[in-house]
């Protein structure tokens, strides 16, 4: 992969860095990295703000534009955008809720019969993490300081499709709380539909 294309895939991943950030992941020089974000920023693939700090100068951070984020695509086109809207013109409501809802069951037996052969609720969202990797989510489990799990979903392949059919990210939380169980709670706390820069979702037990 080029160096360029790895540092937009750092970006995406783990949000806004600096050049030395950046350099220190990749194992390159400040200067190098510099060079390449001029490059990128040219066209128009990333743009950088300054925040200050109590000292020193300025740190300029590095973050993708709306064209950086293009670089990673959705590959789901059968649920692109001008599909879903011929689907509710000619089957209406009812018959994109089932299409979705197919959708849906299919991912649950997919994932399910891994999950569950797991035993603890961590090796289940791990199992989970992986299945999403491959499926194009750039997903990564999140273990916090007060114990909770938070699964982090940095890309979404159903983007623009999601953007036309809010169902699809509604289906998408219901899958996480039927592979899951009733003695877990899902919530959605960061949204890309909504701008954030990825969705995460917070774990936690219920409450007996």
């Amino acid at each position: 992969m080029k160096t360029a294309d790895l540092i937009l895939l750092q970006l995406k991943s783990l949000g806004p860095h600096s050049a030395k950030m950046l350099a220190e992941k990749l194992s390159m020089t400040t200067m190098g990295v510099r060079q390449h974000m001029q490059h990128l920023e040219e066209k128009e693939l990333v743009c950088h703000e300054d925040v200050r700090t109590k000292v020193g100068r300025p740190t300029r951070f590095w973050s993708l534009t709306s064209d950086g984020h293009a670089q990673f695509p959705d590959r789901h086109n059968v649920l692109s955008s001008t599909l879903l809207e011929s689907t509710i013109e000619i089957f209406g409501q009812d018959g994109l809720d089932k299409l979705i809802h197919s959708r849906e069951d299919k991912l649950y037996t997919r994932y399910s019969a891994t999950l569950d052969t797991c035993d603890t609720l961590e090796d289940k969202l791990q199992a989970l993490v992986d299945f999403r990797q491959k499926d194009g989510y750039m997903a990564e489990l999140i273990k916090t300081d007060d114990g909770l799990f938070l699964l982090v979903e940095n890309h979404c392949p159903i983007g623009v499709a999601a953007q036309t059919c809010s169902t699809l990210c509604h289906s998408e939380i219901k899958l996480f709380h039927r592979l899951l169980g009733d003695k877990y709670s899902v919530e959605r706390t960061e949204h890309i539909v909504s701008g954030s820069r990825h969705c995460a979702y917070v774990v936690t037990p219920r409450e007996s």
